[in-house]
């Protein structure tokens, strides 16, 4: 089954990335969030840096009406009813994840693919209420999702082959390294940066050293491109705590245990770059 149009569920800082990767590619996508108002904002962005980009002579001239103009932003969830394939990248809460998967079950033809973008839940629990198990898969984007190329390719305990094959085609398709997981918390990426992120958070939290020098000490010591606290502005403290709990519920292991003053920064809404304040001023 050719897909060529391809269905984005949330318009946040990664389904902003994914539209723009997909719609790069060539793919018709359809943006959709609760609020219009989420996904033309999503589409604007990708517009004007498209436009930076085009005066830079970073991407070649009229690169952003092709792109922008790929892109349909909804706030409709009809619109999603004839898509080839779903992406869903919704706020990382099994229960919320849970009613749009029956939603999204009820609204698709039978054959459609729904891949989640999630970083850290259980990909078998989703294909479970679903009426399409066989068709559910994990499909992990990196931030920037337009930029960074590896995509995490997960199957549920349920998901076909040929569902994985699929996934892994589309990846290669549109530009990106994919990589087949096997489920488990964190699957790789995450399982390995998000505690790196957490120990950062603990060592500033005992005082052993600044932001800036933590970073830079990841950035010249170990080749990092970016230090763990910076790492953690982009990615969302938010996300980072939400995947920690994720780690150290599901395995039970005290090393996962999530850091204080990540806890607190969330706490506060410092969760990095989307709100302009984190481990630093943005």
């Amino acid at each position: 089954m050719a897909i060529n149009k391809i269905g984005m569920l949330g318009a946040g800082t990664m389904g902003q990335g994914i539209a723009w990767a997909l719609a790069s590619a060539g793919k018709k996508v359809v943006l959709y969030d609760i609020k219009k108002e989420f996904a033309d904002r999503a589409i604007s962005s990708i517009g004007k840096s498209l436009a930076k980009a085009e005066e830079k002579g970073k991407a070649a001239p009229g690169t952003k009406d092709t792109v922008v103009g790929n892109i349909f932003g909804t706030d409709k969830f009809e619109d999603l009813k004839d898509v080839d394939f779903i992406v869903e990248g919704v706020f990382e809460n099994m229960d919320v994840k849970k009613d749009v998967y029956t939603k999204l079950d009820a609204l698709l033809a039978p054959e459609v693919i729904i891949a989640t973008n999630t970083s850290s839940l259980s990909i078998t629990e989703i294909a479970a209420i679903t009426k399409r198990p066989d068709k559910v898969v994990g499909m992990h984007f990196f931030n920037p999702a337009n930029v960074m190329k590896l995509v995490e390719v997960i199957p549920a305990l349920q998901t076909s082959e040929e569902t994985v094959q699929t996934v892994v085609d589309l990846s290669i398709e549109i530009g990106k390294k994919p990589v087949k997981v096997k489920e488990g918390p964190g699957f790789v990426v995450n399982r390995i940066l998000v505690p790196a992120i957490n120990e950062g958070c603990a060592i500033l939290y005992e005082g052993l050293a600044t932001a800036e020098d933590i970073d830079t000490a990841m950035k010249f010591g170990a080749g990092w491109p970016m230090g763990p606290l910076t790492l953690c502005d982009l990615v969302g403290a938010d996300i980072s705590l939400a995947v920690m709990n994720t780690l150290y519920n599901e395995t039970g292991d005290p090393k996962y245990r999530p850091s204080g003053l990540l806890k607190q920064y969330v706490r506060a809404g410092w969760l990095g770059m989307k709100t302009k304040k984190g481990f630093y001023n943005y």
